[in-house]
């Protein structure tokens, strides 16, 4: 137990050193080498055991629910809230994959082997059976759960804490399965309750190999095809609103690039909902950030980041010179925030790195 508590008070040291020797940034690189991973990856080892600030959305059922979020979620109570908790565990396990047999891999083992216990997992599904618990962090965080989940499932250094956790995916993936016959209309909107975000990182986990998920893949293709394929000319000038972290429109069209897997319907599909990408001329702007301490204007840092993997999946999918344009726009959207994330604020620093990671991702494939 003792060696246990002095190995985590050392992956917070070292995560905090990291953020203060890497305040400059990370210079524009937009590689997926060593050192970038480790960067980002040193801002999760900092916060995953990090109780305060926390912003709970916690109902409160009687004064007995009144406990401290590590009561309630035992594994997800650090990084200032749940689906933040959630997508720096998913962070350090794509950090994981990528680097195996390095000091990183080791330093996000240890925190695995603390976070992932049978006995940690039971209290946070036990959480989401009470109460309310079925409207808790819905979808985001139900997103970014399976999300970590499927990086466990198809990694082989995952596999032990992917069969740890198993029970909490597959639970949420049951809300989500009740969910969706229930959701009448899509959430239109650019923070976390957007439904197109939520369907499409919860289509990922029901089509990897290791889930294969068929009925929740229904329902979502089922879902996402009522609620979008008819949908025409989205304004994506009206874009941004003051306190987005997603763009509404893009993450509409990253989802349908999912759904439609016939090239020419998906390329015809586009071109009516989005014909501002098939122009040349067209430029999207980055979001702008005035003042990185506060917490909902730093969302748009995560915008630019978001627009980004977006814009990179629709530049692989629709290739050629069309395909140049997105990817250029992406680069700059990146460019734009990508020294805001190692050494900011905190309120940007617990999850914003998580965002970069993945739409670097996105650009290296």
């Amino acid at each position: 137990m003792m060696a246990a508590l002095l190995a985590t008070c050392s992956l917070l040291a070292l995560g905090a050193e990291a953020q203060e020797s890497q305040a400059g940034g990370l210079g524009g690189d937009l590689e997926l080498d060593y050192e970038t991973v480790s960067r980002l990856a040193a801002l999760p080892l900092h916060c995953y055991n990090v109780e305060f600030p926390y912003k709970d959305g916690h109902v409160l059922l009687s004064g007995e629910s009144l406990q401290l979020p590590k009561v309630h979620h035992p594994i997800f109570y650090g990084c200032f809230d749940w689906h933040s908790s959630v997508h720096g565990h998913w962070l350090l396990a794509r950090a994981l994959a990528l680097f195996p047999g390095t000091q990183l891999a080791a330093n996000i083992s240890r925190v695995f082997d603390l976070q992932f216990t049978p006995e940690k997992v039971e209290r946070e599904v036990e959480y989401f059976q009470q109460k309310f618990g079925d409207h808790f962090d819905r979808p985001y965080g139900w997103a970014w759960l399976l999300k970590l989940q499927e990086e466990l499932e198809v990694s082989g250094s995952g596999s032990p804490w992917a069969a740890t956790l198993r029970p909490l995916a597959a639970h949420i993936a049951g809300l989500l399965e009740a969910f969706l016959p229930r959701l009448v209309y899509p959430v239109r909107v650019g923070e976390h309750s957007n439904t197109a975000f939520g369907l499409a990182f919860a289509l990922d986990y029901a089509r990897s190999p290791q889930v294969a998920a068929g009925r929740l893949e229904e329902l979502i293709v089922a879902n996402s095809s009522g609620f979008y394929s008819t949908d025409r000319l989205c304004p994506l000038n009206y874009e941004p609103s003051g306190s987005d972290f997603l763009s509404p429109c893009i993450q509409e069209a990253a989802l349908m690039e999912r759904v439609l897997q016939d090239d020419a319907v998906f390329r015809d599909w586009t071109l009516n909902f989005l014909p501002q990408l098939f122009d040349p001329e067209f430029v999207l702007e980055p979001g702008v950030v005035d003042d990185r301490t506060d917490g909902k204007l730093v969302h748009l840092d995560g915008l630019n980041f978001s627009r980004a993997w977006g814009l990179y999946r629709l530049a692989r999918r629709l290739g050629g010179e069309q395909g140049d344009r997105l990817r250029e726009l992406g680069d700059a959207h990146v460019r734009t925030s990508i020294d805001q994330v190692v050494g900011s604020d905190y309120v940007g620093s617990h999850w914003l790195a998580t965002f970069l990671l993945y739409s670097l991702e996105q650009r290296a494939e």
